[in-house]
């Protein structure tokens, strides 16, 4: 099975928005196309969804893509995630429980690159900050 998403790393000065699951994970806004929807659009709605902030596209930052298994279907899911670099007029964001999480913050660059819990998110925001540069 195939699954495309689509995410933003989302800048306000020297900080980045993340997100903070009930698991204690923080992450980066994401998440799945709906039905003919482009990567664009998914990630803007993704982002003001899951964070109640409005980004504005700024550039293309690249996709991830790794494999993993569906524990509720019992397949193995091929996906690849599109990041793009947004900005922010604001730091006011809330997060958005029905959509699994329990905080939202903007959070100094460097200090947000230490606390996402997975590499591949961490790579997205070094790459992130060299655009902005």
């Amino acid at each position: 099975m195939e699954e495309i998403s689509s995410g933003g790393v989302v800048v306000f000065g020297n900080t980045i928005l993340l997100l903070k699951k009930y698991n204690g994970d923080w992450v980066l806004p994401k998440g799945r196309l709906e039905k003919g929807e482009n990567i664009k659009k998914a990630a803007l709605r993704e982002v003001l969804e899951e964070s109640g902030v409005k980004g504005e596209i700024i550039d293309y930052i690249g996709s991830v893509h790794y494999n993993y298994k569906n524990l509720k279907e019992d397949e193995m899911v091929s996906k690849t995630v599109h990041w793009y670099l947004m900005k922010s007029n604001t730091m006011d964001c809330i997060p958005q429980k029905k959509e699994g999480f329990i905080d939202a913050m903007f959070v100094h660059k460097e200090k947000a690159k230490d606390l996402v819990r997975y590499a591949d998110e961490r790579k997205i925001i070094l790459k992130g900050i060299e655009l902005i540069k």
